[in-house]
């Protein structure tokens, strides 16, 4: 495993995410209430920046452009691009996918990501 440090803890305070690039990759970072997680920051749907998207329900990081929603631990679809109306169209071309996850660990006070 190859962990490269992705931000102080200090620096991402409970309930935030952070986009950063590591060995190349864009990822987000995220401190849930029960831990840190990181993902993909592009949206597996239409490569949309999850970065600009909210948090929801604590676990739940939701796409800006077609509304589709992941766990955020797991990277597993919780809803599919549903906006605007005629996207489902795209969907049949682009099904489902999930996010791509990494471990995570802190080190000290360093948040570090396998990627």
């Amino acid at each position: 495993m190859a962990y490269v440090e992705a931000c102080k803890t200090a620096d991402l305070p409970q309930g935030e995410k952070k986009r950063v690039k590591l060995n190349g990759e864009n990822v987000l970072v995220y401190h849930l209430e029960d831990g840190y997680y990181a993902t993909q920051n592009n949206c597996p749907h239409t490569l949309g920046p999850l970065h600009r998207g909210k948090i929801k329900d604590g676990c739940r990081i939701t796409c800006p452009l077609h509304r589709a929603e992941f766990d955020i631990r797991t990277g597993a679809v919780e809803k599919w691009a549903n906006f605007p109306p005629g996207v489902q169209l795209l969907n049949a071309i682009r099904g489902e996918k999930p996010l791509k996850t990494y471990p995570t660990r802190v080190e000290g006070e360093a948040l570090m990501v396998d990627v």
